[in-house]
């Protein structure tokens, strides 16, 4: 069963990701956009994306990941990778969050960062994503 739950833990983690790195990217060119129908339609794509991908895939992936926990938790609360993961995840789905404002302010107008703050907003998952790549594979300490 552990790893049946893996398997679909890994899949949505998968599809959780592709909309981390894709959202931000609508947002680039969001900011970028100067005419109302582009605008509109960046409205509509980020909140489907948001709401139909993004958000189920993550409430699966931790549904999946504390039921793996749950199985193997007295093995792994004794490593402190585990804690290091839980933390990385922990700031993922508080990126995950902040993107849910970001497209309330796109949604009323009222969204004033920059192209160029986007475009570094857009990789900051990839700095949660190495390190918990990481710490699952090699098991550190």
């Amino acid at each position: 069963m552990y790893l049946w739950l893996k398997a679909f833990h890994i899949i949505s983690v998968i599809t959780w990701f592709a909309g981390i790195f894709y959202l931000p990217r609508l947002f680039v060119y969001h900011a970028a956009c100067e005419d109302e129908i582009s605008s509109e339609r960046f409205k509509i794509m980020e909140r489907k994306l948001y709401r139909l991908i993004m958000t189920p895939s993550m409430v699966i992936t931790l549904t999946l990941g504390f039921g793996m926990l749950a199985m193997a938790w007295q093995g792994l609360s004794a490593q402190s990778w585990i804690w290091i993961k839980i933390a990385l995840v922990g700031l993922l789905i508080a990126y995950h969050v902040h993107c849910g404002w970001i497209i309330r302010a796109f949604a009323t107008n009222t969204q004033y960062r920059s192209e160029r703050f986007f475009r570094i907003y857009n990789e900051l998952p990839v700095l949660i994503l190495i390190p918990v790549i990481l710490l699952v594979v090699l098991q550190p300490f």
